[in-house]
């Protein structure tokens, strides 16, 4: 499980806790936002039709604000709350921030901006958010994105921006982002990734690149990473991965090449994945291809033979070519070999 998964998981008990604090009497007005408390400090839920506290307790460490289509926040939202762990402000209609926003909250590691209506963010807003681990931007309306939006992020673990509209990453994006471990950037309009584009994390082991207009996947974009685990390439246009793309790759446990337009891949590519100790332990796909099944797949025979107890979709992974080969599985053709 991925720590955004946990958190998100850890999220939902907390929630629990709220509505079962509710149920027993901590809150009874429906405009008021329901409150727990712990050793920890307040957490507070504000979902419509609540209305926004007009200041928060000195001690909260977790604020909910979701559902109220807000397009701006109130100014003073988070003043005396130096606290803050976790702020949530998805499935509002948010347009801006402001650059002064989070400076009350200089101790915040999870910021959730899911579903807004985001087109920019302004440079300087994380200039007191040393600690944030967690930035979480899916499903705005981000065309573009500057490097110098997310300076000040000194310790960030994972960033989404999946969702979105990017057409392309600018250079030095994530250059200081040492501990880098996810990075979700599905689901968007990329067509082209810069080859350096990597060489900043030192620890990625997620990498989310489906839902995009992919067409070649370079070698050199992985190669700084050995360590990844999950790569998601799923849902692209990618017909040509080039030779020794996964050569540096050391324990990828995840791969997905599903729905794309690979009719063959270059000698040797599987090669590194094959190595004793690399057994894919939580699988591949690489269906939905139009794979022409000829010699130039001997090695990628060999690769499904050995690992195919780790194949997902193996009914959806066919033969487009040549003709005599047309329609049958690609494991069968590996098998007959």
């Amino acid at each position: 499980m991925s720590s955004w998964s946990r958190q998100r998981h850890q999220r939902m008990l907390f929630l629990l806790l709220l509505s079962v604090a509710s149920g027993q009497g901590v809150t009874q007005n429906p405009k008021d936002c329901l409150v727990f408390q712990s050793e920890r400090g307040s957490s507070i839920s504000c979902h419509s039709p609540a209305e926004l506290p007009s200041y928060l307790p000195a001690d909260t460490v977790h604020l909910v604000v979701e559902f109220f289509n807000l397009t701006q926040l109130p100014a003073n939202l988070l003043q005396g709350a130096s606290k803050l762990q976790e702020l949530h402000l998805s499935s509002n209609r948010l347009e801006s921030l402001s650059a002064e926003f989070l400076l009350p909250v200089p101790l915040l590691r999870v910021l959730d901006l899911t579903r807004n209506a985001l087109t920019r963010l302004p440079p300087g807003l994380f200039q007191a958010s040393a600690a944030l681990d967690t930035l979480v931007l899916k499903e705005n309306q981000l065309e573009d994105i500057e490097a110098s939006w997310l300076h000040g992020l000194k310790t960030l673990g994972h960033l989404d921006l999946s969702g979105n509209r990017l057409r392309k990453l600018p250079a030095g994006l994530l250059a200081n982002f040492t501990l880098l471990h996810t990075l979700d950037l599905g689901d968007n309009q990329l067509e082209i990734l810069q080859p350096d584009l990597l060489r900043g994390p030192l620890r990625l082991e997620r990498l989310h690149l489906e839902g995009n207009r992919l067409k070649v996947l370079g070698k050199e974009l992985l190669e700084p990473q050995p360590d990844l685990r999950y790569l998601f390439l799923n849902n692209n246009k990618l017909a040509k991965v080039e030779a020794g793309t996964f050569q540096g790759l050391r324990q990828l446990d995840m791969l997905d090449l599903s729905n794309n337009s690979l009719a063959s891949v270059p000698k040797g590519l599987w090669a590194p994945l094959a190595q004793p100790g690399r057994d894919m332990q939580d699988g591949f796909d690489i269906s939905n291809n139009p794979w022409i099944c000829d010699q130039n797949l001997n090695d990628l025979y060999c690769w499904l033979k050995a690992k195919k107890d780790k194949m997902f979709s193996q009914n959806d992974t066919r033969c487009a070519g040549p003709k005599d080969m047309k329609g049958q599985t690609l494991l069968a053709v590996a098998e007959s070999q």
